[in-house]
């Protein structure tokens, strides 16, 4: 579905459903240069399930139009109008990574309009080591590379629905995105100083799920943020920083005892 933000095209995925006004809504935000698919599994469950689904693409990734935004505050404003322009009025939020940075700011920003934060593979702060910034500022295969293999937590990629291969899947995400999209992203993340902050003013319950095994926002990193939150509950989940298809049931499992 195409629909138009700041005179841009922005695309969201709804599982070939129509809103319907008497249901709950759910938006799903990716993290740095994926897109909407990365919810695949999950968003087509809540879609057939009594939900109006939109899992979307942020400006400069996937089918939306525009330039990747700089910093998370920017991406939240521009999420809010998002709910604007789609006639959402209340949401569920789910975040994935930087998608989970822009979810907590949006709800902290606009509490009224967000009834549930749920928070996947999260860290306040979310740093980036500084030869991955290097390299995905350069462009270079290399940072692809990185967030690939550190993105996951075997080199194997193990998964427990047969023939996804999800290393060359991440890759290809990566490879499909625009120019300068992954360091926009992850220099994004590395200059949001405010989750603790923002965590506090969220006033809507909020699920944090951490993945065991995930070094790039360990589980640890997302504790003090759990805490900053006055109503929040923490899931624990065997996997690495892709949670999404590492345990893609698991992680459903999680979503729907919460929402």
């Amino acid at each position: 579905m195409l629909i138009q933000v700041d005179a841009k095209n922005v695309f969201y995925y709804h599982a070939n459903r129509a809103m319907v006004a008497a249901q709950p809504n759910i938006v799903f935000v990716h993290g740095a240069s994926h897109d909407h698919s990365v919810w695949a599994l999950q968003s087509r469950y809540f879609a057939y399930h009594g939900w109006n689904v939109f899992a979307l693409d942020l400006p400069g990734h996937g089918r939306s139009g525009g330039l990747a935004l700089t910093s998370i505050e920017d991406s939240a404003d521009w999420l809010l109008r998002f709910l604007d322009a789609a006639g959402i009025e209340s949401t569920a939020l789910v975040g994935h990574s930087m998608g989970s940075l822009i979810a907590l700011e949006a709800a902290a920003s606009a509490p009224q309009r967000v009834t549930k934060l749920a928070l996947i593979g999260t860290a306040a702060p979310m740093a980036v080591g500084e030869g991955l910034l290097n390299a995905a500022r350069a462009n270079e295969r290399a940072a692809h590379d990185m967030v690939t293999i550190w993105g996951h937590r075997s080199r194997s990629g193990a998964n427990p629905n047969p023939g996804m291969w999800m290393m060359g899947y991440n890759l290809r995400l990566n490879e499909r995105a625009a120019r300068d999209v992954l360091f926009a992203d992850l220099n994004a993340c590395n200059e949001y100083k405010t989750a603790l902050e923002r965590g506090a003013q969220v006033q809507c319950p909020a699920l944090v799920i951490t993945g065991q095994r995930d070094i790039m926002t360990p589980a640890k990193a997302a504790r003090a943020l759990v805490q900053a939150m006055p109503q929040s509950k923490l899931v624990s989940i065997d996997a690495g920083h892709a949670l999404m298809s590492e345990q893609p049931d698991a992680v459903l499992d999680a979503l729907r005892a919460f929402l």
